[in-house]
């Protein structure tokens, strides 16, 4: 059976009209790279808080040994809580840092991000001026 230059035509018009949008609407690398450094930036931010949130809990269990310790007059209880609340308090540093660097990665691929939508709609002009000539 054969098929028609006009059915063949028409299925191939019809091809490209579901084509042509998701196409249209793909990312560009550049875009794409910036989003995904954005969502890079937030789960390590997110990693970076939990630490600090454990750090500050590792504080406080800290102070309380200690304080128990000094009650009882217990000086290894007591330097125990001391070792406590310096871990905690190096966990909380050390999540500040890793906080820090998660938004200055999620501030570059706002930066990436806003690049490739202007070399898109550069690109799209070019098209545009060079259909119209």
């Amino acid at each position: 059976m054969k098929i028609s230059l006009v059915c063949r035509t028409s299925l191939m018009a019809a091809a490209l009209a579901l084509v042509a949008p998701a196409l249209a609407w793909s990312e560009s690398p550049a875009k794409k790279a910036g989003n995904d450094l954005e969502r890079k930036g937030n789960t390590e931010e997110k990693a970076a808080n939990a630490e600090k949130a454990r750090g500050k809990q590792l504080e406080k269990a800290g102070e309380a040994v200690e304080k128990a310790g000094d009650k009882e007059d217990n000086a290894a209880k007591e330097a125990k809580g001391k070792k406590m609340q310096k871990q905690g308090e190096a966990m909380v540093k050390s999540g500040e840092a890793r906080g820090d660097a998660a938004k200055e990665m999620e501030k570059a691929g706002e930066k990436v991000e806003k690049a490739g939508t202007e070399a898109d709609k550069d690109a799209r002009k070019a098209k545009e001026k060079a259909a119209k000539h």
